[in-house]
């Protein structure tokens, strides 16, 4: 890490023992704190709060713990109806489920009446692993940033989902929190600042090499792949490759366009980075904002147009061309655009 580490990330964040622990968690333990802090907090969950990690607050708070059941259309409306009433309902399921499955229900009873829910969508993206192709959710942040009024949260690791909960449990919005299920490295610490809408610069290449001149690329990364980004950026600066700034985009909608038009205006090239089908995801949403703002040339990392299927979750990122590698290949391609143009 350089010198001065402003956001305060991991210290060992470019270390082999780099800390581990499923992002799922971070919400777990964000959902108790919050319910302590705040009475009207409650929890509803589709019969998996073990695997959502919603247990954590359905042992402290019983009285505020309701089991809907396999019942994730029930889940949503349920939820709407408490938040009416003046209670801060957290709903949990799989992202597949809630809120794929329940998508009508959130949209007409949560989102069009503008009511507090939130929505923490678990096992999200390929490396849910053996699991599948039915219970990979990669459309979700294409269906849930698209709906009015909702606010879209891709935490990078247990730390930030863990207070992207927290400042949930404060606000009047419907918000949609998506979660991993794997082991993620912990990118950022105790004191790293988070606030929902604000994007972070969390490699700047100044930082790191010696003669520095400017910025060859702009990466904009959210949820776990970020650590991969990362990765890749300190080894183009180890290794005099080029210059690349990454940008953490934990806050999907509202979209923070200050941050992104300024790293678009530096780099002149953007590559973006997501456990999502490409077509309606963040990436789609930093093309919308550049392409009004301040177009340049940009590559998407991605699942592209594709379904998932069983397999490892490293196995499953390298297949569907989300790798380091593949980073990198996107990072060659859109550096090339940027001087052809």
């Amino acid at each position: 890490m350089p010198k001065e580490n402003n956001l305060k990330l991991n210290p060992k964040l470019f270390e082999k023992d780099i800390e581990m622990l499923p992002i799922r968690r971070g919400f777990g333990d964000g959902l108790l704190e919050a319910g302590k802090l705040d009475e009207n907090v409650v929890g509803l969950c589709a019969d998996l709060s073990e695997s959502t990690q919603m247990y954590l607050f359905k042992e402290r708070f019983p009285e505020r713990f309701v089991q809907v059941g396999v019942a994730e259309q029930n889940l949503a409306s349920v939820a709407s109806g408490m938040a009416a009433m003046g209670k801060i309902p957290f709903i949990s399921s799989y992202a597949m489920f809630s809120p794929g499955r329940n998508w009508e229900q959130i949209r007409t009873t949560i989102c069009y009446n503008d009511v507090p829910v939130k929505i923490a969508g678990s096992h999200a993206g390929v490396s849910v692993g053996p699991d599948g192709g039915t219970h990979q959710a990669i459309e979700d942040i294409a269906i849930t940033r698209v709906i009015p009024n909702m606010v879209v949260i891709s935490p990078c690791d247990a730390i930030e989902a863990r207070k992207a909960t927290m400042a949930a449990a404060t606000t009047k919005e419907p918000t949609y929190i998506r979660l991993a299920r794997e082991k993620t490295p912990i990118m950022t610490s105790e004191e790293t600042p988070f606030k929902i809408g604000q994007a972070q610069v969390f490699f700047d290449p100044k930082d790191f090499i010696k003669d520095f001149k400017k910025v060859d690329v702009g990466v904009i990364a959210t949820g776990a792949l970020l650590y991969k980004a990362l990765k890749v950026a300190k080894k183009y600066a180890d290794e005099g490759l080029g210059s690349i700034k990454v940008l953490n985009l934990s806050t999907i909608k509202p979209l923070d366009e200050a941050s992104i038009i300024a790293l678009a205006r530096e780099a002149g090239a953007l590559v973006t980075i997501e456990e999502h089908q490409v077509y309606g995801g963040m990436g789609s949403a930093i093309a919308e904002c550049v392409a009004r703002f301040f177009p340049v040339p940009i590559e998407f990392i991605g699942v592209c147009d594709r379904f998932g299927q069983s397999g490892t979750p490293d196995e499953l990122l390298e297949y569907y061309g989300m790798g380091e590698s593949d980073i990198g290949i996107a990072i060659e391609k859109v550096r090339t655009r940027k001087n052809i143009f």
